[in-house]
């Protein structure tokens, strides 16, 4: 798998495991988690960073930015004008010109908004973004996104931080069978092995923000998601058995010895 890479963009990693910088209970714990992770891509919530205090430190201090590629993500924002406004603000920071994006009007639910994200995508490829959706798994908006140009779609397994799992199953897959990007699935993952279960159906990547940050060993975790990342891509290459109805031997039963009476 030496030459296994993911390609986004202009980018390219050798790690399918994008991590989320939120939640932590310290920021030691964030380096520590990301270290063990091997993750190489982090996201950042620009709207979340305390930006009236320059002379103050934010969680882009503590990311090492020679190890680490920063994807500025547009949580928080409610509306189209929002995510593009934030968008532009992380661009002035100085950051990659890549954008997460995230339109999500509901605060209980926090599900995203098709219609928003859809009409942000289109403004911030626009204006020169590489965009990535962060969407309900829905296959329609999907292939609408990645026609309008965006380098991922990356569909939900379940509800943001809940840690419930890959519940969207049926709707990620058609979505990866029609995907000309990558797809990448992106909160609800809990455990590594849903990270493995979300490699196994063939996504090209996953993002865990909350099932690392709120483990209660954080730096293990992110360690244990490497590993499910991996075997779950391995297994997706290696190409499962097909599932059968009935149960089949798996020893021959030509030239077996045979009882005499």
């Amino acid at each position: 798998m030496g030459d296994d890479l993911l390609h986004i963009g202009e980018f390219t990693f050798r790690s399918r495991l994008i991590a989320g910088t939120g939640r932590h209970r310290s920021n030691e714990q964030l380096v520590a988690s990301l270290d063990a992770s091997g993750a190489e891509v982090v996201t950042v919530a620009i709207r979340r960073l305390d930006l009236d205090h320059p002379n103050e430190p934010t969680i882009l201090d503590v990311i090492d930015p020679d190890r680490y590629t920063v994807l500025p993500n547009t949580a928080g924002c409610k509306t189209v004008e929002e995510a593009v406004m934030v968008a532009r603000l992380a661009r002035s920071l100085g950051l990659p010109n890549w954008v997460k994006l995230e339109v999500i009007p509901d605060p209980k639910y926090l599900l995203p908004d098709p219609i928003g994200t859809l009409e942000a995508a289109k403004a911030l490829l626009a204006d020169g973004f590489t965009v990535l959706p962060y969407i309900h798994a829905d296959p329609v908006l999907a292939r609408h996104l990645q026609e309008v140009g965006c380098a991922t779609v990356m569909p939900l397994g379940s509800a943001i931080g809940s840690g419930r799992g890959i519940h969207t199953r049926e709707e990620i897959t058609i979505i990866i069978e029609q995907a000309t990007v990558p797809v990448v699935v992106d909160a609800g993952l809990g455990v590594p092995s849903d990270a493995s279960q979300a490699m196994e159906m063939g996504a090209d990547a996953v993002l865990v923000n909350t099932a690392i940050a709120r483990a209660k060993d954080p730096a293990l975790m992110g360690e244990a998601f490497k590993l499910g990342v991996e075997a779950g891509r391995k297994a997706y290459l290696a190409g499962r058995i097909e599932q059968q109805a009935y149960a089949q031997a798996s020893s021959p039963l030509e030239g077996v010895i045979q009882a005499t009476s």
